[in-house]
């Protein structure tokens, strides 16, 4: 009898073992293909600040240079004025202040130093590709006049302005918050280009003081009650989600933000404007990068800025789960790595309940290299059979894989949210990017099932190895002694 037709007889004399290792087969493979699926799964997000904002780019300070003039200026103070004397130079001042009844120098800066250049953002606007571009200004604290600000009696306010916070705008429309959709118009408008001395105000702010659009509020700056000045209520908006907070305290908190023109800030702080950001919109997304190169070769001194990209892709996962690939990959090496420990056992318990069958064979003088290769045989048979099987449920096993996948990437994305919400920081005030996950979808090729073919043999091969080596390494004299 041949080596094929003995392993089929033994494979269906033994149901039992020979169903266990096919079910433990089928599922190692359709863990495999999972793993490969969802490594490459395409994930159709929805991304509503992007979708809104389109293709552009955002210049910001950058803060390398920033640190870097710091430190220039500062020296250039000392070589003025002297070492550890008091004095400013372009925008820097050291001063020198007690704490706890030692004499420190501190580093201040003013608006001017941290803003950026009117001139180049202006400039940069004019590139061609650039369909439109926005300025925001650094949310400025002002005291309010004629009306009373939002206040939570549990904030400790002691650190605080007292004040509400004021965000100018060149065009309003195109302000991070109004774009992303998580603030929108209830009543009025938003303020045109160019239009000066007016104001959007919150809901809560607007009911609370029994304002309505058409009414005018005053403020005054900070430090000093004059000059005041009043703007004009164009427009009360509703948010989704609070607008986390550039500082702590009530002044900039959501419901105390007022958008206005994008000169008002300076007028009511009675200071230089402090832009902290610019945004251009691409008129042709196929175009970006040739936009991108037009502006970088534009003479603007471009160590003091960060061009930084948005180019619209929403295509895939794999910009907004980047840990997805690491979790798959890691799926597999666990996959790999058990279903060998696994198969191991289940072949080295196998042999070990056929030293009857085997010694018989030998008796019969086939060598232990035919006895092996037949239990092999047969661990293979059962093995494409499975792996067979596997191939027409693994699309659905995939898709159900990487939706839970996503789900808990997703899940760890909230918890990650609710923790930071209200956590203060400089980038914080403008609302981040929502996505959504409106789609999964795995694609199983054909070098997948290839691969998931090829693993599975080698992982049969190494196990049916290693578990027949520890029997096989007996001497035939041994292995019949054991016979019952």
């Amino acid at each position: 009898m041949g080596l094929w037709q003995r392993a089929w007889r033994s494979v269906l004399r033994k149901p039992v073992k020979s169903m266990l290792l096919f079910f433990i087969v089928c599922a190692i493979s359709l863990l495999l293909l999972s793993g490969m699926a969802s490594r490459s799964a395409s994930i159709a997000t929805k991304d509503s600040t992007r979708q809104a904002i389109g293709a552009g780019f955002l210049l910001e300070m950058n803060a390398e240079n920033r640190s870097k003039r710091v430190e220039e200026h500062c020296k250039k103070i000392e070589e003025l004025y002297g070492p550890g004397q008091e004095g400013s130079y372009d925008g820097v001042r050291v001063k020198s202040m007690t704490v706890n009844g030692n004499t420190v120098s501190a580093i201040l800066t003013d608006k001017s130093f941290e803003s950026l250049k009117l001139e180049d953002i202006e400039k940069i606007a004019k590139t061609e590709g650039i369909a439109d571009y926005n300025v925001t200004t650094v949310p400025t604290p002002v005291k309010p006049v004629n009306f009373s600000r939002i206040e939570d009696p549990d904030v400790d306010q002691t650190n605080d302005f007292k004040g509400v916070a004021l965000v100018g705008d060149r065009d309003m429309r195109q302000n991070a918050n109004f774009l992303s959709g998580n603030v929108s118009i209830k009543e009025g408008r938003t303020a045109e280009i160019g239009e000066e001395n007016v104001c959007v105000i919150s809901e809560e702010l607007a009911e609370k003081n029994k304002l309505q659009v058409g009414e005018r509020i005053r403020f005054h700056p900070i430090k000093t009650e004059k000059p005041t000045v009043e703007a004009e209520i164009i427009g009360i908006y509703t948010v989704k989600e609070k607008m986390r907070p550039y500082m702590s305290g009530d002044t900039y908190r959501s419901e105390n933000v007022i958008f206005a023109d994008l000169h008002f800030p300076e007028k009511a702080d009675n200071d230089d404007p402090l832009f902290v950001s610019a945004y251009y919109k691409v008129a042709d997304v196929d175009e970006y990068d040739t936009v991108k190169k037009r502006i970088r070769e534009m003479d603007v001194n471009w160590e003091w800025y960060d061009l930084i990209d948005n180019n619209g892709n929403l295509d895939t996962m794999a910009s907004n789960f980047n840990d997805l690939e690491k979790i798959s990959n890691t799926m597999l090496i666990l996959v790999s790595g058990a279903s060998f420990i696994i198969l191991f056992f289940i072949f080295l318990f196998w042999i070990k309940s056929r030293t009857n069958e085997m010694g018989i064979l030998m008796s019969l003088g086939i060598e232990k290299g035919k006895i092996w290769m037949q239990i092999l045989t047969e661990a293979l048979i059962i093995s494409a059979v499975a792996a067979a099987v596997s191939f027409f449920l693994a699309p659905a096993v995939s898709k159900a894989s990487a939706d839970y996948l996503i789900g808990q990437s997703t899940e760890q994305a909230e918890i990650q949210k609710k923790a930071e919400e209200g956590k203060v920081g400089v980038d914080a005030y403008f609302q981040e990017a929502e996505l959504t996950v409106t789609g999964v979808s795995t694609k199983l090729t054909g070098q997948m099932f290839l691969v998931d073919a090829a693993g599975i043999t080698m992982l049969v091969v190494l196990s049916t190895s290693a578990a027949g080596g520890l029997i096989f390494r007996k001497k035939p004299k041994e292995i019949l002694s054991e016979m019952s």
